[in-house]
């Protein structure tokens, strides 16, 4: 059993991997026995997270990648063989839907859903000459939901669940899946301003049928298994990682 879900052999890239979330599967990937790419839009960022996975053993290389730039995506990844990618990397930004402006529209989007597209197409090629590899996305609780003033970024969501569909059925026979998981609300140094509002904070712990916030080890058991061989025949798929909040709606 333990072989389906070892991971050691193999190299993974996550982007957006300096911290929160990212940096937990980067380093859960790296327990399971992968080597990493990881990448942040500095270089100096990752530093913790490559002290971290070389801590364990694995090897790590570090990229300096701005998603939100779609042309650098494929000369910056070029000759890197992933055999499996998590595409984290994202921006969000709460605002009311008559105040978006075309900018932070494109900033949002470009980011979390064309930047992940030309990022799974850059290490995909690599993926389906070789006849396998596993792509995992990010969505998010946005992609089955209408959220208020987070419309950008539930448009962008949702549009990647669309991708990861589309990709799967495209690359199944191919021997490359493509899934996601869906984070609920989990606590992260990038969302800690919604946390410090009690009000707000309490509200949505109510909502939590298991009645706490997620933190980043919540994700890392899911990634490696829709990273590894016991996933083999599963594409196409989201697991929800919500504390049973999308259950109870």
């Amino acid at each position: 059993m333990s072989q389906l879900f070892s991971l050691s052999g193999r190299t993974a890239l996550v982007t957006g991997a300096s911290r929160g979330l990212g940096a937990a599967m980067a380093v859960g990937l790296a327990e399971a026995g992968a080597d990493l790419g990881v990448t942040a839009r500095s270089l100096v960022a990752l530093g913790e997270t490559a002290a971290r996975i070389r801590g364990l053993g694995r090897g790590v290389r570090c990229l300096a990648l701005d998603q939100a730039e779609a042309e650098g995506i494929g000369p910056a990844l070029e000759g890197l063989e992933v055999d499996i990618l998590v595409n984290n990397a994202g921006v969000e930004e709460v605002m009311p839907s008559n105040e978006v402006t075309p900018a932070l529209w494109d900033r949002i989007v470009d980011t979390n859903l064309k930047g992940a597209f030309f990022t799974t197409q850059a290490v995909g090629k690599g993926m389906l000459a070789r006849g396998r590899g596993s792509v995992v996305n990010l969505a998010s609780l946005t992609s089955f939901v209408g959220v208020p003033t987070a419309v950008p970024y539930g448009s962008s969501k949702s549009g990647l669940l669309g991708m990861t569909r589309g990709l799967a059925a495209e690359w199944a026979g191919r021997g490359v899946r493509v899934n996601a998981i869906a984070p609920g609300y989990f606590r992260t140094d990038l969302t800690e301003v919604f946390y410090q509002d009690q009000d707000w904070a309490e509200a949505m712990l109510g909502k939590i049928p298991q009645g706490r916030f997620g933190v980043g080890q919540d994700l890392v058991g899911a990634v490696v298994f829709l990273a590894s061989d016991a996933s083999a025949y599963i594409t196409g798929q989201c697991l929800g990682i919500d504390g049973g909040y999308l259950a109870s709606i």
